[in-house]
């Protein structure tokens, strides 16, 4: 269970919501674990629960306190009041999709964390693995980022903005061979490809980052964004470009970092990977399975959010990041504050 400002996580599998007077109760093996303030709380966020009393549902909707269900990863509903402002919320989400002056202001930032956090993974490896990686390539590339920063920092457009996010990406994923410390015959990289993935870091890429996006696109439904409006991404049918925004500054620090945890480990096996006829490189279903299960393991990790000056698992960064950027919109705060890792 996590409390960040004023929303409550309960990822808790046996876990039991209840009221006792005007405090939700979390209850495991029926005893008390939890008890808030319902009036202290703005939502209720709950994955894998048990269940949630239909007193607690009654009382979150005449007070206005948004109760979001997820089974494990999934969206599943949201018991919302009549007046949550979520109309509010949206429309102003609309507004500054359609407004390229007022998304630049988000995706910038947005941008800025992405590439802060791909040289944070740099400086990581150089810092824990000098005599393994070539150094002088590796600084040179942290440089370059540095550099990017500066210029995204004073970009005004988003075309101008994409550009340099493309170049920034360019550098770092010149370099990510480097970073592999294991096994690097079965697991090469020579560069990013998809739609397919034609080698095994790529296809552990792609299904990371489909992991990372559904979550996102969660967290955006958590706190009554549209996860299909968004603001780097522009709108196109069936693709949930929120998500895919709030995705940008965590693919380094979770899902990059994931997957060079899993092949530096050797936590996976290189034969558990199949080559199709069309050339795409796919897992077979126990290596899948593996992934999946060191993901969900991954995400109880505890990581300081330089923002909220909390720790909380990695699992939460997508909600704690929607839950900035839907302050942001409603003008509690005066810019989007993107995830830097320290």
């Amino acid at each position: 269970m996590k409390k960040l400002l004023n929303t409550l996580y309960v990822t808790s599998q046996d876990a039991y919501l209840g009221l006792e007077g005007e405090c939700v109760t979390v209850k495991k093996d029926g005893v008390t674990a939890l008890r808030l303030p319902l009036h202290n709380l703005e939502s209720i966020v709950l994955f894998n629960y048990i269940g949630a009393s239909p007193a607690l549902m009654k009382k979150c909707g005449e007070s206005n306190v948004s109760l979001c269900f997820f089974q494990g990863d999934s969206f599943c509903g949201r018991l919302a009041g009549q007046e949550n402002g979520n109309v509010l919320l949206r429309k102003t989400q609309y507004r500054y999709s359609d407004a390229d002056s007022e998304s630049v202001k988000i995706a910038r930032n947005m941008i800025l964390g992405k590439v802060h956090n791909e040289r944070y993974v740099l400086e990581r490896a150089l810092r824990d693995h000098a005599v393994r990686v070539d150094e002088k390539r590796l600084r040179h590339a942290s440089e370059l980022l540095q550099k990017s920063m500066e210029y995204i920092r004073e970009c005004s457009g988003l075309d101008e903005l994409r550009g340099y996010e493309g170049e920034a990406a360019s550098v770092y994923f010149g370099v990510f061979d480097e970073l592999i410390l294991q096994e690097k015959e079965s697991f090469s990289f020579t560069g990013r490809n998809r739609r397919p993935p034609l080698d095994r870091v790529n296809a552990l890429l792609s299904f990371a980052y489909a992991l990372l996006s559904s979550e996102c696109s969660g967290a955006a439904y958590s706190v009554g964004l549209d996860p299909y409006v968004g603001f780097l991404h522009r709108d196109r049918p069936g693709r949930k470009s929120c998500a895919l925004d709030l995705m940008e500054e965590l693919r380094s620090p979770v899902a990059e970092r994931f997957v060079l945890t899993l092949i530096n480990k050797r936590q996976l096996d290189a034969d558990g990977f199949i080559r199709t006829e069309s050339g795409a490189v796919i897992m077979n279903d126990d290596t899948r399975k593996t992934v999946i299960q060191h993901w969900q393991e991954m995400k109880k990790e505890m990581v300081q959010h330089p923002f909220l000056k909390e720790k909380l698992p990695v699992g939460l960064l997508p909600y704690a990041q929607a839950m900035l950027l839907a302050r942001y919109l409603r003008g509690d705060l005066d810019a989007y504050p993107p995830f830097f890792k320290r």
